[in-house]
């Protein structure tokens, strides 16, 4: 379904190139003071024109269509849409046909039989994140004084991450990347045993986030070569500081009071110059296909306030069982 969390609840709707995109947040408290300017930052970090992204250039205006009154949010569900103005429909034409390897236009051609909206990737698209980072300005918000950032820290293998761009630029073909995401301040106990621990919500989320095919938690993978005597955080204090946080800041699926920080592994985009072998679908053969349209060299780069929104989004939900954040927001 396109629903997740549990109190704090996002609905989210739309197709890259269909009238708008947007995201129904249900379970937000009353009186959180919200504007359109709240959303201005966040937006502007996952745009694309820079080096290395999509000369997609949308206005990206937050349209709020309920639950906000006299600049305060109600209580009741949250609406915002974003409409989709600059497309090229053309691009995508014979892609119902030429489905991109590497990309959705297959799977969702064989799941909804054709019927699926493929202009821009459809409902498939990155764009859609746009509503993740607006629900997560909200979440951000409420779980004050909760503080989360994420960065890229490397692309196409190489820490030089403009020289790895360049490259790829020049050589008409994507890299991945890899984003690393950190939370401070954030309490002891978020996380349910035994389906809804922290890292598998946080990696529920996480992997709806086009592109993303690897996620690890503190020392992750790195952590099998490692002894017990080695990696166990020792405990220092009752706040539940530890001397090291190879954990990630989480035992047994529970924020332990340290530093929550992962990473994840962004793949290189599907849709490149560079001519690829793809299936004929009307002709049941290998023909080349040649890409046109507008994509980026590397979606790493506008990963990191999605993966931020991600993680608020987690948060409050969890905080907000927890009872940490109360039904009506008194002062902010």
């Amino acid at each position: 379904m396109n629903t997740f969390g549990r109190i704090f609840r996002i609905h989210i709707y739309g197709e890259s190139h269909g009238k708008e995109i947007g995201i129904l947040i249900d379970g937000c408290p009353a009186g959180l003071p919200i504007t359109i300017e709240d959303f201005t930052e966040d937006i502007q970090r996952r745009k694309g024109g820079a080096k290395g992204t999509t000369p997609r250039i949308e206005e990206d205006k937050p349209i709020i269509k309920s639950g906000v009154f006299n600049g305060k949010t109600t209580g009741t569900p949250v609406l915002i849409s974003f409409e989709n103005k600059d497309v090229h429909s053309e691009d995508y034409r014979d892609l119902l046909a030429f489905p991109r390897p590497g990309h959705a236009d297959f799977t969702a051609k064989m799941k909804f039989g054709g019927y699926n909206d493929h202009r821009g990737g459809g409902h498939f698209s990155g764009r859609l994140t746009l509503g993740l980072i607006v629900a997560g300005v909200i979440a951000k918000k409420l779980i004050a004084p909760v503080k989360i950032n994420a960065t890229v820290i490397e692309t196409g293998g190489s820490k030089n991450i403009d020289s790895a761009i360049d490259k790829a630029i020049k050589e008409n073909d994507s890299i991945g990347g890899i984003v690393e995401c950190r939370a401070d301040n954030v309490p002891v106990g978020l996380g349910e045993p035994f389906f809804d621990s922290f890292e598998s919500l946080i990696s529920h989320i996480v992997f709806a986030i086009p592109a993303i095919k690897g996620i690890e938690f503190g020392s992750g993978f790195s952590s099998a070569q490692m002894t017990g005597s080695g990696h166990n955080d020792a405990i220092l204090e009752s706040t539940g500081k530890t001397k090291t946080n190879y954990s990630g800041g989480i035992n047994g699926g529970i924020t332990n009071g340290n530093e929550i920080y992962y990473r994840v592994a962004v793949k290189p985009t599907s849709s490149i110059s560079k001519p690829q072998q793809t299936l004929n679908l009307e002709k049941g053969k290998t023909e080349n296909l040649e890409i046109k349209g507008r994509h980026d060299t590397c979606i790493a780069l506008r990963v990191p306030v999605i993966l931020e929104a991600a993680t608020a989004i987690v948060l409050a939900d969890l905080m907000m069982l927890e009872q940490r954040i109360p039904g009506i927001v008194k002062e902010i």
